[in-house]
């Protein structure tokens, strides 16, 4: 395996937990947030969600940067929504090595996070509209968010035998 997926809804804690992750396995770690069009941002900021169009670019670049980092023979722990299965299955095509664990909480919990964040373009007002986009995967390693993040990342690592 070659990428290891953080997926989930926004606040499960994708980012930070794969730093540790990352960190832990030393791997790189690759933020997909920062593949963002400048459009898809300003949308988020205003509060409106995504559609389909608008996340086909942006999948597109993530596909490019893991099929780059596989190129060169990295490793690396992504950290992206991947809601839905038409998005996880682009990122899949043709990426034997590529899996996913899908990170869950307590909507409660998630929506705390949300409210105490700072400097991220994702407001707190989206969560209802990322639970709807969501269709969890059958095929992911899931893992509860209730536990420190270097205990999230350590059972992630015994669950896919790293």
């Amino acid at each position: 395996m070659a990428v290891i997926v953080l997926m989930g809804i926004s606040g499960v804690g994708k980012t930070t937990v794969g730093r540790v992750l990352a960190e832990q396995l030393g791997w790189e770690f690759m933020e997909g947030d920062d593949l963002h069009p400048p459009a898809n941002v300003a949308k988020l900021r205003a509060g409106i969600p995504l559609n389909d169009d608008d996340r086909t670019p942006w999948y597109d670049a993530l596909c490019r940067a893991v099929d780059e980092l596989h190129a060169r023979g990295g490793r690396a722990v992504l950290a992206v929504s991947a809601l839905r299965a038409a998005h996880r299955a682009m990122l899949t095509e043709g990426r034997p090595w590529l899996c996913f664990v899908h990170l869950v909480g307590d909507r409660a919990l998630v929506a705390e996070r949300l409210r105490s964040r700072r400097d991220h373009f994702m407001p707190a007002g989206l969560l209802d509209s990322q639970l709807a986009a969501l269709q969890p995967p059958a095929d992911a390693v899931e893992v509860g968010i209730t536990d420190p993040p270097e205990a999230i990342a350590a059972e992630i690592r015994r669950r896919l035998g790293l």
